[in-house]
């Protein structure tokens, strides 16, 4: 029958020679400084010897530690390889897949700037994303959920939605350009984007001039014109000429001064975003998280 002192205080003593440090063996062992000094204590009274010769702010083995501590490391090494050996393999969470298809504008300055919150939320989940200014059926296996601008969503056997947030549209452009007024306008170039085309009515320089009121002073037909959200909007951070925007999309950018809205107004509001999905796909823990997510973010945007 060995007669051995307890195992926490010669674990104690065996992180602190290896150390030479109460403080880092504390931390090893997610214990105090005080309960390491007061293991190693213990370990000396058992023993009735001294183990360290304690310096001003510093720890040195002394002779009777010197003897015990490479016996200790060289068992504590031989312990951790033999329960290595023997050791059931850890288990792997299974990870689950969840795709989400929404307009390349909202995917490139909504979505992904979120990713990384979504992701630590939600270590277990694979959310991917589809960028697509196309409607993609959702019945069809390609997509698990989907974020729709436009008018409320249609009833559609199996599928809720939820509004997100509204649109706000404005011009925006480089703080370089130096725009102060409409009149500023007329010399910088326009940059217009196409991806609305599908809508009953699109949002675009010709409704935002009529409610200007410069719709017969502005030259609404030349300027760039571009068939990406993204793209228009990578222009116009690039100071290559005003765009108009959807003000929650580029939140983010007007915030950090890359962008500037050089006047108050108008501004166009006329759709919103809605969160859509199969009702049977949200009885799943994976797509329901998406979709809590998708809301809470939706409800910071407005």
């Amino acid at each position: 029958m060995r007669k051995l002192p307890p195992l926490s205080a010669l674990r104690a003593f065996e992180a602190t020679a290896r150390h030479l440090s109460m403080k880092r063996a504390a931390d090893e062992l997610s214990v105090t400084p005080t309960a390491i000094s007061h293991q190693i204590r213990r370990l000396e009274e058992a023993l009735g010897v001294t183990l360290f010769e304690r310096q001003v702010r510093a720890l040195r083995l002394s002779e009777a530690g010197e003897r015990l501590y490479p016996v200790l490391n060289t068992g504590f090494d031989a312990f951790a390889q033999a329960i290595d050996t023997i050791r059931a393999p850890a288990v792997q969470p299974v990870r689950q897949r969840v795709t989400l298809t929404a307009p390349m504008g909202l995917a490139a300055r909504w979505l992904v700037p979120r990713l990384g919150e979504f992701a630590t939320q939600h270590p277990e989940v694979d959310l991917r994303i589809h960028a697509s200014d196309t409607v993609v059926d959702l019945h069809g296996g390609s997509a698990d959920l989907a974020v729709r601008y436009g008018e409320p969503p249609t009833a559609s056997a199996g599928l809720v939605s939820e509004h997100l947030f509204d649109d706000a549209y404005a011009p925006v452009c480089h703080p370089g350009l130096n725009i102060r007024s409409h009149d500023d306008l007329a010399r910088v170039p326009l940059i217009h984007s196409e991806w609305q085309r599908t809508l009953p009515q699109p949002i675009g320089w010709p409704l935002w001039a009529r409610a200007a009121r410069i719709e017969h002073v502005l030259k609404i037909a030349s300027g760039i014109v571009l068939s990406d959200d993204g793209h228009a909007m990578s222009a116009a951070v690039a100071g290559q000429g005003v765009v108009l925007a959807n003000l929650p999309l580029v939140r983010d950018a007007l915030e950090a001064g890359t962008l500037v809205q050089p006047f108050d107004g108008p501004v166009i509001r006329r759709y919103a975003f809605w969160a859509v999905a199969p009702a049977t796909r949200l009885e799943e823990g994976a797509a329901r998280a998406v979709w809590d997510w998708l809301r809470l973010a939706g409800s910071r945007s407005l």
